[in-house]
């Protein structure tokens, strides 16, 4: 039998296998039809795998596109990123407000505007989270779930009296929310109870239906930054993690996590959780409301960087990097299985807009940065040395945020998914240096980190996006509209 594609001679590697068997991968009509030793070379195309480790493709289920950019343009510049970087999903998190579309109203009106900005300009498949951000946004929710396949949803819970970089003083024209509208704990449980209400109205899809948080305690983060800036000990990352402690993020977890008793909502995301207090008041609400199906995410960008190690204030992002300890922390609950899912949360920055007038000052930059190129190296390598399987990482990376967000032909390789494969070489290091990045930013708060492993070779449904540095072929991901099968 003939096929479409040949991917020969590589060690494949999927979630839940613990064995890592040398293999042939056989790909027709962009999907995966067998995975077998010896399938020979009767093929339109034949790759040669030399041995190299095959990982299904990253589904990386949190990317801000459009943030600081224009969407059209982080669209096509950041999926090329995430082709370097062997992601082959991009679920990017998009709301009304300030930055993103820099517009207020309903999302009839926003999102098809989304949809039309991304269109045939990305190298990788992609899908949306939104976040409903006025209560009409609520009242949407079925219609994002049925006509545009949206099955993901956010809550921003530091954005009661914080802007997206710091204090503010005027929550509605920053969000760009109707006047008399709180965001706000009460509008969260809203939220969840309307997430629920279509979760019962289609039993069939419910368990891909999911809220996500931000948990951070705008409160308390508001008292901390004011008395780190008048004690004017600490200065840079370090000033910055104090000013929105680890504590905040537990609060903010126990408080997200009641609300989903509360109303009954089961599919709670719980994002980017960056300390061993959030991890820990994490696995305590799991153990409080064992009935809610909470996941918990964790950024290649926290389990790389710290305060100390990160390349300067490029490194200011939401919630902080932490000390080293809390790095330490992080990887013993990845170690333990305790996280569900390993992102970038890649928000590319350029250097004009995130410093300030004063370089130095950690709180008039803006927040965020890109690394979707580093996330499946930086994991396999440094996985490697602390003793992660290799299925591990197939599951962190691809499999578990697949499953959960409702992309069902996406997270393994196995006959019937997408052909979405990279080629990782688990014996050669780099160091990172942003002027080998596709992404448009032009620094890295992981400049100068060696890198374990090497991403060789990305394909997206058997086409090949990425070899011998540099991206190839033009744009043909696809919009996923979920839940897919």
């Amino acid at each position: 039998m003939s096929h479409d594609l040949i991917i020969r001679d590589v060690r494949v590697v999927r979630p839940g296998v613990e064995d890592v068997t040398h293999a042939d991968i056989a790909v027709d009509g962009g999907r995966i039809t067998a995975v077998a030793p010896d399938l020979g070379t009767d093929a339109a195309r034949v790759e040669e795998g030399r041995g190299r480790l095959a990982f299904p493709g990253v589904v990386d289920a949190h990317q801000h596109w459009g943030i600081y950019n224009p969407l059209s343009e982080d669209t096509e510049t950041e999926s090329r990123a995430c082709a370097q970087g062997g992601v082959t999903t991009s679920l990017t998190y998009m709301r009304s407000g300030q930055y993103y579309l820099n517009k207020g109203g309903a999302y009839a009106d926003l999102f098809p505007e989304v949809l039309a900005a991304s269109e045939g300009r990305s190298y990788v498949d992609y899908a949306f989270h939104l976040a409903p951000m006025q209560a009409s946004h609520i009242d949407e929710i079925p219609s994002l779930v049925d006509d545009h396949g949206v099955t993901s949803f956010k809550i921003f819970m530091f954005y009661g009296s914080h802007g997206l970089h710091g204090r503010s003083n005027d929550q509605n024209d920053f969000l760009m929310i109707p006047e008399g509208e709180r965001y706000d704990i009460a509008h969260f449980e809203f939220v969840m109870r309307g997430i629920q209400r279509v979760r019962e109205q289609r039993p069939d899809i419910a368990d891909r239906i999911s809220l996500s948080l931000h948990c951070e305690t705008a409160e308390i983060m508001t008292a901390y930054t004011r008395m780190v800036e008048q004690e004017g000990r600490l200065t840079g990352l370090e000033a910055y993690s104090a000013s929105r402690p680890p504590h905040s993020e537990g609060l903010a977890v126990t408080i997200a996590s009641y609300l989903a008793h509360e109303t009954g909502l089961p599919t709670i995301n719980l994002l980017h959780l960056s300390s061993a207090k959030a991890l820990e008041a994490a696995l305590l609400m799991a153990g409080t409301f064992p009935h809610v199906d909470f996941r918990r995410e964790v950024t290649i960008g926290h389990l790389l960087a710290d305060v100390a190690t990160a390349d300067g204030i490029g490194g200011k992002v939401n919630p902080p990097l932490r000390p080293r300890e809390d790095v330490e922390a992080l990887w013993r609950h990845v170690l333990a299985g305790d996280v569900s899912w390993v992102v970038s949360d890649h928000a590319c920055c350029k250097e004009a807009t995130k410093f300030g007038d004063d370089p130095a000052d950690v709180f008039a930059a803006k927040s965020g940065f890109g690394g979707t190129e580093y996330l499946l190296a930086g994991l396999v390598g440094e996985g490697l040395k602390r003793g992660l399987p290799l299925s591990a990482v197939a599951a962190l990376t691809s499999w578990n945020p697949a499953r959960r967000f409702g992309l069902g032909s996406k997270g393994d390789l196995a006959p019937g998914f997408d052909a979405d494969v990279v080629l990782v070489d688990p014996d050669t290091s780099w160091t990172v240096d942003p002027a080998g990045s596709e992404s448009t930013q032009e620094y890295s708060p992981f400049r100068g980190l060696e890198i374990g492993a090497t991403v060789d070779a990305t394909f997206l449904r058997g086409e090949r996006i990425w070899a011998d540095g540099r991206v190839e072929g033009a744009p043909t991901g696809r919009y996923q509209h979920r839940p897919t099968a």
